[in-house]
């Protein structure tokens, strides 16, 4: 596996050598970005993308620092520096150089990496984006945070709508699905819909899952054709969703390990045609596993325990895998080299058995049957009904007992099997094994409880005794003590606990529950009666140390004893610090490998091993000091040889002293709760603990009387080196005050002096000052003179240039007034011109009606006389009499309607000549007002006047109208009547009728005939009535338009007043 570490280099090569990715891990290389400052650190990376090719990616770091990698052509570059760390990236937008990145500002920034310039920057959100999703064509993008989700237009960068939620439904994650124009819409509730992107219409929205599988998603994967989402959350389930058929059609449940569902993406395949059927399910283990989802085999996984993955992403076309992992680096996998033991060939159906020796064959009955087979896939259900499989990993090989029964499908005898032959677990898998063999329940409750009660008070000033570089370190390790110590009152107390839980918490800095349990385990079984002693050392397990060494090495135990050395120098400094303090870090995991394996009496053993293996240099010992250096630091000792060794004393040992005896077996720890731990003496315990709490208090109560005599001491300090100061300060003035009296002294005779000098320095200064002055008058009435001068040229050449303005202002206003004059006269002829056009055409029109009419009462005079001709042929004298009188009659009642009408005409003229006199007197009015609003006035009395003839218009229609059917009335009466006529004269009086019935209709026919008769004498007198008004219109028009004229000329000499007077006040 190679490593490129970016350094501050803003580009390079990837790899040096060409990469070959091993098929066990498949890592391509492995990038790490660290700093070169003062204090060197590795920046994390955050969030990782490729773009649509998949040979290209994109990474940004947590310090805002964006690269990008081009594992086709082996080069990184640094695009970007944004100071702030990215929540989301983008990449496959369709402008292949630009991407998106969501900043932890809640802003969405889009840059180009060829000119490394911000092309936009899209502002809406009030939380952190998390996911950015790009549309396949690439034009849009969806931009999700835990309240929102907003669609982008990519081509202006502008907003097109956003999803608005209610605060107690929140926003798992808005994504759109692959080649296809719909957008997935997932909510904290388990609802999941599909939306139409152009209209943004509901499409369909999915089932709730069944309650018995109820699980809340967090994570979702899409096939590349769209038809099946997976779905998974705090769970070891995973749901598949058919979208075709929108139902869940399968669940599967992952191994026991897997607690929780961190990330889900589906593996491309060139071949596949888009219907994925390989899923990748990481877990919070930090292992991603690769699972086919049909036939719900393990297929590989990547990541490991000591080194978890965070998150991954895939390559389009599948041939790369991107992973950050948990200490902020990034590696690239080869899924060729992942899957190149599942894409072997099968083995060949056809063996061939090879003859045996001829000396061998009579050497047993040794059979050997060869079968062949194909592997049959299985059937398909018809039935439509959700499947559970079971995810499981083949084990090869038989469980021997369930002692030795291992979780994680492990065997303790055959890892002492593997142990015993290779020294040592291999590095990779150790941790795996270490929590397997000391079978951690990961109590998440339990550990979280202990951890919530903060930092033991014991352990507030752990760095003052163990002053420990890396305050990460130092910080778990601080924590790590506190639970144990609230786990058990005894580990507050305990003085070697630290050096015990060191290298356990170095080795699990990452995992702080894991460490904790591990350290617990510890010392519930290879640390027992350690404490029935406390708080001096365990005498009866050092009692057993020195027992089995008295058997295996009588010499070096009465060195020992003749040198004065116990136990507690050759056997409890390598117990208390797990001998982490003799052995480097190899060294020391290979001895715990051997520990863990074993019965707890392993660890008593390597003591005795290590002093049996370390005889020489300790039997040449003879001081005391030189034996307590050899058991506190590292010597040349190869840690195998004491391995070995312990291994013989194991088998070696008697019985009767074998500490095997003595110690119980391993026990692990409880599931759901910790157990109880109380093997110590209470009371001692609680005598320290009081004890220690007096101390406490009586050491805050003296150093409460402390701080007060400090502080009184120190006002006493203080106010004697006051007093001290004001008594030298009283001196020092003493002093001045009699050096100043001095030098006043001196001073005033020196101003004597002065001042007899300066008398007569003024008096000549007095002198001079008198001649100054006077020359000074003198210059300055000259200077008068010349300004008063220069102020008359100035006001004679004011007065020539005012007077030249006058005369040039007057001759351009008598301009203007000779051409306004003639604007006027050629706007009167053209007046005068449309008024006579007017004229004119209202005549011929009037003309044209009065023609009209004429024609028509000669028809109807016409149509008369003929009526008349045909009732003139019977009784033409009594009709004569009758027609006579009714005639006067009739003649009377139509000259009082003549009259009447007349005089109804001329109200109807006097009215109009006093609207028109109302009209011209308020045009007058306005007129007078201003003489800006003169045609503002005249347009409005356009308007009206061509409102009042459209009116007058519409009542001559009416008229006319109302004259048609007055005509159609007549001629059907006339018509009738001439009937009517006919009629009678075929059928003459045969029959005597009354006179009063004979004079009733005679008198009605004459009243009708009177009638028709002062119709045509009315409509013959409208032609001279017409002409008259005509006549009496004409004069009227004239005398307006004459004044109009007048107040015309009236206004324009008013205004050329006004325009006159201002040139006169100037001059």
């Amino acid at each position: 596996m190679q490593s490129t570490d970016l350094g501050n280099r803003e580009s390079g090569k990837l790899w040096h050598r060409k990469p070959s990715p091993a098929a066990r891990d498949g890592i391509i290389v492995n990038i790490i970005h660290s700093t070169s400052d003062y204090l060197p650190k590795v920046l994390r990376f955050l969030n990782v993308a490729f773009d649509s090719s998949g040979d290209c990616l994109i990474a940004g770091d947590h310090q805002g620092n964006i690269y990008v990698f081009d594992l086709y052509g082996n080069r990184f570059n640094l695009v970007q520096r944004t100071a702030q760390a990215c929540t989301a990236l983008a990449f496959n937008l369709r402008r292949k150089s630009e991407f998106l990145v969501a900043l932890a500002d809640y802003s969405i920034k889009c840059f180009d990496t060829v000119t490394k310039e911000l092309v936009s920057w899209m502002r809406g959100h009030e939380s952190s984006v998390f996911s950015i999703s790009v549309h396949a064509s690439g034009r849009y993008a969806i931009t999700t945070s835990s309240d929102t989700a907003q669609l982008w237009d990519l081509d202006t960068f502008q907003r097109k709508r956003k999803l608005n939620i209610l605060q107690s439904v929140g926003i798992q994650k808005v994504f759109f699905l692959p080649l296809s124009n719909t957008i997935l819409s997932c909510f904290k509730d388990n609802s999941i819909f599909a939306w139409e992107c152009d209209t943004l219409s509901c499409r369909y929205q999915l089932p709730a899952p069944p309650e018995s599988s109820s699980i809340l998603y967090k994570v979702f994967a899409v096939t590349r054709d769209g038809r099946i989402l997976a779905a998974g959350g705090k769970s070891n389930h995973l749901h598949l969703w058919c979208l075709e058929a929108k139902q869940l059609f399968r669940i599967i449940q992952m191994p026991a390990r897997v607690r929780a569902i961190r990330h889900l993406e589906f593996l491309p395949d060139s071949f596949d045609a888009g219907s994925n059927q390989v899923l990748g399910v990481l877990s919070q283990d930090g292992i991603m596993r690769f699972v086919n989802i049909q036939t719900c085999k393990l297929l590989f996984e990547i990541g490991s325990l000591d080194e978890g993955i965070s998150s991954s992403v895939i390559s389009p076309h599948g041939r790369y895998i991107a992973s950050i992992m948990e200490n902020g680096s990034l590696n690239i996998y080869s899924v060729q080299a992942l899957t190149q033991e599942i894409n072997k060939p099968p083995p060949p159906l056809v063996k061939v058995i090879e003859d045996l020796p001829k000396s061998k064959l009579n050497s047993g009955d040794l059979k050997m049957k060869v079968t062949s087979g194909r592997v049959q896939r299985p059937a398909r259900s018809r039935e439509n009904r959700i499947q559970t499989r079971i995810l499981k990993k083949d084990l090869t090989g038989s469980f021997e007992n369930k002692e030795n029964e291992l979780s994680d499908g492990l065997n303790k005898k055959r890892l002492q099997i593997l142990l015993k032959g290779y020294g040592e677990y291999p590095m990779k898998y150790r941790m795996f094994i270490w929590r397997s063999l000391l079978q951690l329940p990961e109590n998440h409750t339990a550990f979280n409880s202990l951890e919530d009660k903060g930092v033991h008070v014991a352990f507030l000033n752990l760095q003052k005794k163990y002053p420990i570089k890396s305050r990460k370190l130092l910080r778990v390790l601080q924590r790590t003590l506190s639970a144990l110590a609230h786990w058990s009152a005894i580990f507050s107390d305990t003085p070697y606990l630290p050096l015990l839980a060191f290298p356990f918490v170095k080795l699990f800095q990452n995992n702080q529950l894991i460490c904790f349990e591990v350290v617990a385990t510890l010392i519930i079984n290879w640390c027992q009666h350690w404490f029935e002693y406390f708080p001096n050392p365990p005498i009866n397990i050092l009692s057993m140390i020195e027992n089995v060494l008295a058997f295996h090495d009588k010499e070096l135990l009465q060195h020992f004893i003749d040198h004065d050395i116990t136990s507690q120098l050759y056997a409890w400094p390598l117990l208390e610090t797990i001998f982490s303090e003799v052995l480097t870090r190899e060294e020391w995991l290979k001895l715990f490998d051997n520990v863990f394996s074993n019965h707890p009496s392993f660890l008593l053993m390597t003591v005795v091993a290590y002093n049996i293996c370390s005889r020489a240099p300790l039997l040449n010992c003879s001081l005391k000091d030189d034996f307590e250096y050899f058991f506190h630091h590292r010597n040349n000792l190869d840690i195998s040889v004491v391995i070995k060794e312990v291994y013989r004393l194991m088998d070696t040992t008697p019985t009767d002293i074998h500490p095997d005896s003595m110690l119980h077996v391993f026990v692990a720890l409880t599931k759901g709760q910790y157990p109880v731990f109380n093997q110590y003496p209470k009371f001692i315990v609680d005598y320290q603990t009081q004890e220690r709490e007096r101390i406490r208090n009586d050491e805050l109560d003296y150093l409460r009387e402390r701080q007060m005599v400090e502080d009184m001491q120190a006002e006493v300090d203080q106010q004697r080196v006051e007093d001290e100061a004001w008594y030298q300060k009283q001196e020092l003035l003493r002093k001045a005050e009699e050096t100043r009296r001095e030098l006043l002294l001196q001073e005033e005779e020196k101003m004597v002096q002065q001042r007899q000098r300066l008398a007569s320095v003024k008096r000549e200064l007095k002198v001079k000052e008198m001649h100054l002055q006077d020359a000074t008058r003198r210059r300055f009435l000259k200077l008068q003179q010349d300004q008063r001068e220069m102020e008359l040229r100035r006001l004679d050449d004011e007065l020539e240039r005012k007077v030249h303005m006058r005369d040039r202002e007057i001759a351009t206003t008598a301009k203007d007034l000779e051409m306004r004059h003639l604007e006027l006269e050629s706007q009167k002829r053209l007046y005068e011109k449309n008024l006579i056009r007017n004229q004119e055409a209202v005549a011929k029109e009037m003309r044209e009606d009065t023609d009209a009419y004429r024609r028509k009462v000669d028809l109807e005079e016409h149509m008369f006389h003929k009526l008349i001709e045909t009732g003139q042929t019977q009784n033409q004298k009594t009709h004569k009499l009758i027609e006579e009188n009714l005639a006067k009659a009739e003649q009377a009642c139509l000259n009082a309607d003549w009259r009447i009408q007349a005089l109804h005409k001329q109200r109807c003229d006097d009215l109009q000549r006093s609207e028109c006199y109302q009209e011209v007197a308020r045009l007058l009015r306005e007129n007078r007002r201003k003489e800006t609003e003169v045609l503002n006035s005249m347009m409005g009395e356009e308007a009206k006047k061509w409102q009042e003839a459209e009116e007058k218009d519409f009542h001559l229609k009416s008229e006319k109208k109302a004259s048609a059917l007055s005509d159609a009335s007549r001629k059907w009466f006339l018509q009738k009547e001439i009937n009517d006529a006919l009629e009678h004269a075929e059928h003459p009086y045969t029959k005597g009728v009354p006179r009063y019935q004979n004079g009733q209709v005679v008198s009605t026919c004459l009243s009708r005939t009177s009638q028709l008769n002062d119709i045509s004498e009315a409509d013959s007198s409208t032609c001279p009535s017409f002409s008259q008004r005509r006549i009496q219109w004409d004069t009227t028009e004239r005398d307006l338009m004459e004044r109009v004229r007048n107040l015309r000329q009236r206004l324009t000499v008013q205004a050329r007043n006004r325009c006159q007077t201002p040139h006169l006040l100037v001059t």
